[in-house]
């Protein structure tokens, strides 16, 4: 069943407008390269207009300003009832909008809810300190929103991050105008849509749909933006701190690219180990900044994995994302799918070895078999550039010492992961690999209470938990001068 398109307007001041350039662009079903729809495509006047709307919602008058912390947190768990009622549309829409087959996007969007939920139970826990100062004086602190917030969602997991950064910026108190990637707009126009039935006052929550080129470098580079949050690319991560930097000094939140290392150890269980290492980077298509794509195994039991690997990919149904029985999905637009093909030729002209996959799937849509390298080194491309496809890279080390350092020798940190049955080795993995976030005898694993974000080049700033408000706050000292003593 194909979802009804609702909303294909910019979302401004509550209300559905036109971009004023009156300009369109088609958004596309990757399953057959279709058109979906035709979506309003904003520039920097819309940004403009946007803005605008958000900074008068910020004003120290506002309704959104004037109201009570708790009252915040009561809106955002209204959203979450509407989110939760609307569940099965949503997941049919990302599905059918980025590819993402249908019972993955109603696990992943079926947990939303719960994480609305988590992060509006800190709307009014914001705490300021008091401070034993020197002297006869009282200092405290008040932590107080940065002010409008522009927030760009990737398109791999656009209602997650969206869900993600609106909500948290929300409860901070903060206003937003949302960019979302060009290739998957429909699913944050839905969801602003449910945000004005929440009863989100007016200019609180802005939606731009358009492309990075004018819409996107816009919003980053608008002086009355405090606070860019961007999940995407290395390359265009560097591109948005640049522009942070020579404007306003925004503060940025930046969740940027991975090259993940998933280690399996002699002693681990392979029944469980196998079929999540594949996940790690089938799930999506690959198309995960957190993809386990540098899969290290340990020599003993090297082949053995390897064998048991490429019998898991071969098993992996490939078709329509909205089949039920569909286990892999297509690639979110051409151009991604001929960059991962591309990747895949390096890696046979660099010697690792093609165990299975490597191939288009038919002509009609952008499909990728699941793919299976052996025999990769760490000084190959496919081991050392993130390629964001279903591409397994198996490489193979003998200790612990070894394997850390080269799961360290990346520019990246984002995530990691361990498999074994000795929970001293997992401690030691754990404590000395440099990644933002470590899975034991598990991968991709998420829950709104725990902390995500990189090490290095993989970003910075934090969203999740309890202090991912913190990114959307500025702290403020009072000191007050006391009378002399009596």
């Amino acid at each position: 069943m194909v979802p009804q398109i609702k909303y294909t307007k910019l979302f401004i001041d509550n209300e559905w407008v036109d971009a004023k350039s009156g300009k369109t662009f088609e958004t596309f079903n990757p399953h057959d390269g279709s058109v979906i729809a035709k979506v309003a495509r904003g520039d920097k006047e819309d940004i403009d207009a946007a803005v605008s709307a958000a900074k008068r919602a910020f004003h120290r008058n506002s309704e959104w300003r004037l109201l009570d912390a708790s009252k915040r947190g009561e809106l955002l768990n209204k959203f979450a009832d509407l989110v939760a009622r609307d569940i099965a549309y949503l997941a049919e829409l990302e599905s059918y909008n980025n590819g993402m087959v249908l019972n993955m996007a109603k696990t992943f969007i079926g947990t939303t809810p719960a994480t609305i939920r988590y992060v509006a139970s800190l709307a009014d826990k914001i705490h300021g300190d008091t401070i034993p100062a020197d002297g006869e004086i009282f200092s405290y602190t008040l932590k107080q929103p940065v002010g409008v917030c522009g927030l760009i969602l990737p398109w791999n997991g656009p209602i997650l991050m969206f869900l993600n950064k609106v909500c948290t910026a929300l409860a901070a108190g903060c206003t937003v105008v949302v960019k979302p990637a060009e290739q998957t707009p429909l699913t944050a126009l839905a969801l602003g849509a449910l945000l004005k039935e929440a009863g989100v006052p007016k200019g609180v929550v802005n939606i731009v749909t358009g492309f990075g080129e004018d819409a996107g470098v816009a919003l980053t580079h608008h002086l009355d933006v405090a606070k860019i949050s961007f999940t995407g690319s290395l390359e265009v991560g560097k591109l948005i701190q640049k522009a942070a930097g020579t404007n306003n000094l925004k503060r940025v939140t930046l969740e940027l690219g991975g090259k993940s290392p998933l280690v399996i150890m002699n002693d681990a269980d392979l029944q469980q180990a196998v079929p999540v290492a594949a996940m790690g980077v089938f799930g999506l298509q690959g198309q995960m900044c957190i993809a386990a794509s540098r899969l290290y195994v340990q020599s003993g039991i090297y082949d053995k994995f390897v064998e048991e690997s490429v019998k898991f990919a071969k098993n992996l149904k490939i078709g329509n994302p909205a089949d039920p029985s569909t286990m892999h999905g297509p690639q979110v637009e051409e151009v991604m799918m001929n960059k991962v093909l591309g990747y895949i030729e390096k890696g046979k002209q660099e010697g690792a070895k093609l165990q299975t996959g490597g191939k288009r799937v038919g002509t009609t849509g952008y499909y990728i078999e699941p793919t299976v390298f052996s025999d990769v080194t760490d000084d190959m491309t496919i081991a050392k550039e993130e390629i964001f496809g279903p591409v397994q890279s198996i490489l193979k080390f003998d200790t612990l010492e070894e394997v850390v350092d080269r799961a360290n020798a990346t520019n990246y940190g984002l995530a990691a992961g361990i498999f074994t049955s000795n929970i001293n080795t997992a401690l030691q993995y754990s404590k000395l690999v440099e990644a933002g976030i470590v899975w034991v005898n598990t991968y991709l694993a998420f829950n709104p209470q725990c902390p995500f974000g990189g090490f290095k080049e993989s970003g910075i700033g934090r969203e999740n938990g309890m202090h991912c408000v913190d990114e959307y706050l500025e702290v403020k000292t009072v000191t007050i001068a006391l009378p002399k003593k009596l």
